[in-house]
């Protein structure tokens, strides 16, 4: 989860509405709050085509997968009560695109690198590599309908430039949308509007200062500035009608749109009130935040006032949202004797279920991954005492990471 005019706050956040059609209507130019007309928070208000991946009661799915000549990413929707493969979607990673990070090459922020593999030579850009971390700033490179997926591109011309992009479903390797920028830009952090209709970003100004900023999927691609950034080093999450981005991790929002959970360095808080504009998680916006007490990963929310995390001692708990107190007893998803951790992934749109990812301690930075094992995947109450199932489908590896489940 930059100074101007209103410098006297530490940080101002100051996006104004963007239109529906793009992502601004002033590019290059920091928008004024538009008053007290305020902006749907959450991203219901989108109308979604018709398809597997937005009916109700489905699980989305992404992994990544990496031949001698090609990448792609595989996005399947399930039946979350038979595991039985719905649709699948390929999104082609094309040669140019920033899925490693590797010597003697600019090293890129985005959520892609994540996906297809974190291991010690190839480490996660954003530092913390749980799940908790991973899966919703991976979540952010797709689009509601899961139909384009935001890429970083770098310049073969110019190892210290980068540039967005997006690739559509289905398209050839090589098809991709590069959105333009001048030669030398710096832009990273590419993820995509809920609509689909505008990549956003963080860049390097002419005056050497990060920010964050947004170029339309169609027709002029034009870079708006939509407000500031606190460097490269932090994902970005964009949300609401109009959209807006949030920069932190472990964003998830309520479904009623109106808090959010977001951690960033520095800033003491768990649970926050959304707001109106774009900018990083600070002290400034973290401004009457609840700490939710003893949480090392969120996992998401159950309903619009608790939500689900996992606890420093491995098991997981519902965290009252308001108080940041624990509600209920212990929710354990291993047994005792089996010596393994749980990494929540996803909670059910009902909030009654949650998907955990079962492993040895640490194993996502051992040698463990790169050997082949059957993924440990489980479906868990979130109530206390309730059954725990097992997830089975040879579609499945370790690497697969949980997106939605509506």
């Amino acid at each position: 989860m930059r100074r101007n005019a209103l410098a006297g706050k530490a940080v101002a956040l100051v996006l104004a509405f963007l239109c529906v059609q793009a992502c601004s209507t002033q590019p290059g130019k920091e928008k004024q709050n538009p008053g007290p007309s305020a902006p749907y928070l959450g991203n219901r208000g989108y109308d979604l085509p018709d398809s597997p991946f937005t009916r109700k009661d489905t699980i989305v799915t992404a992994a990544c997968s990496i031949g001698s000549r090609w990448a792609s990413v595989s996005v399947r929707a399930w039946d979350p009560e038979t595991w039985q493969q719905r649709a699948e979607r390929e999104f082609p990673i094309p040669s140019d695109a920033a899925f490693s990070n590797y010597p003697d090459v600019k090293a890129v922020s985005s959520p892609l690198v994540d996906l297809c593999g974190v291991n010690p030579d190839n480490p996660s850009p954003y530092g913390v590599a749980t799940l908790e971390y991973m899966a919703p700033r991976i979540r952010a490179l797709f689009d509601l309908a899961f139909t384009r997926m935001a890429v970083v591109l770098r310049d073969p011309q110019n190892k210290k430039a980068s540039h967005v992009g997006y690739v559509v479903n289905g398209s050839d390797l090589e098809e991709v949308v590069r959105l333009g920028g001048a030669a030398g830009d710096d832009e990273r952090n590419a993820v995509m509007s809920p609509d689909g209709r505008c990549v956003w970003f963080t860049y390097t100004a002419a005056d050497g200062k990060q920010r964050i900023g947004s170029r339309s999927a169609d027709g002029d691609h034009h870079l708006v500035d939509e407000g500031p950034a606190a460097g490269h080093g932090l994902p970005l999450t964009v949300m609401g009608k109009p959209a807006r981005a949030v920069q932190a991790n472990m964003v998830h929002l309520a479904p009623d749109g109106r808090r959010l959970t977001a951690t960033a360095p520095k800033v003491f808080g768990t649970v926050f009130d959304t707001w109106n504009s774009s900018g990083p998680l600070t002290r400034t916006s973290a401004h009457g935040a609840t700490l939710l007490s003893g949480c090392v990963g969120v996992v998401g929310w159950i309903g619009d006032g608790r939500v689900l995390c996992r606890s420093s001692s491995g098991v997981f708990r519902t965290m009252d949202a308001r108080t940041g107190r624990a509600v209920g007893a212990p929710i354990s998803a291993v047994g005792p004797q089996e010596g393994m951790v749980a990494e929540g992934m996803l909670v059910s749109a009902d909030g009654k279920r949650f998907i955990v990812s079962v492993h040895p301690p640490n194993s996502r930075q051992s040698d463990y991954d790169y050997e082949y094992h059957d993924p440990d995947f489980r479906v868990v109450p979130t109530t206390p005492g309730g059954a725990t199932t097992g997830i089975v489908s040879n579609l499945l590896d370790t690497h697969t990471v949980f997106l939605r489940w509506t």
